[in-house]
């Protein structure tokens, strides 16, 4: 049984599904109308394209296929699929439809199909792959983190490929392992560096500041990783016969980790900050006008008070300030009660953040040489460092990109947007630059309320048809202010 309905996307719960009826929805809202087709993205979302479990890797060759063949059908042309070491890349591209095509920019979309697992399943309200609709909200693994994003990117040219009015040329790059670090990204672009050749990289992930606020994000930090492991007798000894008379990995450890930071959050690394760059008057105040909430934020983590490096503001902090963190840490007997024993090794995961100018490698070292410095006496201590390690990322001020940006957002969300900067790290930003010497743009619409990553992620209704029509409205922004610079 087919259903066409003309629905309000507001305040209505529409679950019919499970009683065999496919539902077509027109959306309306303030903006205007347009064909969600809500069931159409329900297919998609229903496919468990978990790149981080092996057992779904057919999953991720069936979200491919899937996306290839919406994609042929939006009129997208040189459609395929390329295969990677891992998950596959789904590429695509039509040409301005304009007088002079080459005259027009190239915009490359990016976004990612592959999502994160499910865990815990018993904390979701409905199944993560069985898509429900409630209150304006499609609720599913992924729905906003990234299909979300890269499913009305493809209705926006669609749109505009079927009135023939597309403005510029655009390129699609949809992968299939963003959540696991994208490690086969680089090798494909520099493989297919023509292919992906552009003016501008777009990217559909990502969100904004708030359902109110928009934002532009002008940056974000890099990443360092270190694994450090002390070893001290060759199997646990008794602690009546050996306390005392050798050295406790475990508080060997303890004291290489109390002596990185002292007690305010200050890293005591020697060179580590040699290379940090400072934030810009204008910068540091456009921070300013970000509405963050200390004691909001305080409550939503749980924590007695806020912590951290003295004399930079929280936006300065989390955005432009590099950290060092211990993120996990073992050793010894870790069961119920008491085993009365010296362990023979005790070890640590150890990840900065870093912020431009400072290089991953160099910090590396710098991390391995103090700890190295810092050994107790009566142990032995290596550092491993973790590959994958990410460059931090900034879009110049200067940018021409960023007040057409502001422009479109200014205009859908009815003020001006804020800026801001990632305090995670993001390895796809760097790659596009170092390798085809491109900024990444991020432009994607959902709120941070979405449960990106935990348990009843979402989308809303509404947020889909903005992106779809704020992409049109910033292909043609962009076109017009590409012929006139």
């Amino acid at each position: 049984m087919h259903v066409n309905l003309s629905v309000r996307a507001e305040g209505t719960a529409y679950d019919f599904r499970e009683y065999g009826i496919t539902l077509n929805f027109a959306l309306k809202s303030q903006g205007g109308s347009a064909m969600g087709y809500i069931d159409e993205f329900i297919e998609f979302l229903s496919i468990p394209s978990i790149s981080a479990i092996p057992e779904h890797k057919p999953d991720l060759a069936e979200a491919s296929r899937w996306l290839k063949q919406r994609m042929i059908r939006a009129g997208i042309d040189d459609v395929q699929i390329i295969e990677t070491k891992g998950h596959p890349v789904v590429f695509g591209r039509k040409s301005a439809q304009t007088q002079d095509n080459s005259k027009a920019p190239t915009v490359l979309i990016y976004g990612h199909y592959d999502t994160q697992p499910a865990d815990p399943l018993d904390e979701w309200h409905s199944p993560p792959f069985e898509p429900q609709v409630r209150d304006g909200k499609i609720f599913a693994r992924g729905a906003s983190d990234d299909k979300g994003g890269i499913y009305p990117a493809v209705l926006a040219a669609e749109e505009a490929i079927k009135e023939n009015s597309l403005p510029v040329n655009l390129k699609f790059l949809f992968e299939g392992e963003e959540e696991i670090g994208s490690p086969s990204l680089k090798e494909i672009l520099d493989e297919h560096r023509e292919l992906f050749a552009c003016d501008i990289v777009l990217s559909v992930d990502g969100g904004m500041f708030s359902r109110e606020i928009p934002s532009i994000t002008t940056g974000s930090r890099g990443l360092a990783a270190i694994q450090v492991e002390v070893t001290g007798p060759y199997a646990d000894v008794h602690s009546g016969s050996g306390g005392g008379v050798i050295q406790n990995p475990v508080q060997a450890l303890a004291e290489i980790l109390t002596g990185l930071k002292d007690k305010e959050g200050r890293i005591l690394v020697k060179g580590f900050y040699d290379d940090v760059a400072e934030v810009s008057p204008a910068e540091r105040e456009q921070f300013e006008q970000v509405p963050l909430d200390e004691e909001a934020i305080r409550d939503r983590l749980g924590v007695p008070g806020l912590f951290g490096e003295p004399g930079y503001s929280l936006a300065e902090r989390m955005w432009t300030r590099p950290s060092l963190d211990a993120n996990g840490i073992w050793g010894g007997f870790q069961g119920e009660g008491i085993k009365t024993i010296i362990p023979a090794k005790a070890g640590c995961k150890i990840t900065c953040r870093l912020v431009p100018h400072q290089d991953p490698e160099v910090i590396c070292a710098l991390l391995e040489d103090h700890i190295k410095h810092s050994v107790p006496p009566g142990v032995r201590v290596t550092v491993k460092v973790f590959p994958g390690n990410s460059k931090p990322y900034v879009i110049p001020e200067s940018h021409p990109v960023l007040p057409v940006m502001a422009d479109v957002l200014g205009e859908l969300f009815g003020r001006e947007p804020v800026k801001v900067r990632l305090g995670g790290t993001l390895p796809i930003a760097a790659a596009f630059l170092d390798i085809l010497g491109t900024y990444l743009f991020f432009f994607a619409m959902s709120g941070p309320d979405t449960n990106v990553h935990a348990p009843n992620e979402f989308i809303r209704i509404d947020d889909l048809d903005r992106l779809r029509r704020g992409l049109r409205m910033f292909w043609s922004r962009y076109a017009d202010s590409f012929a006139g610079s």
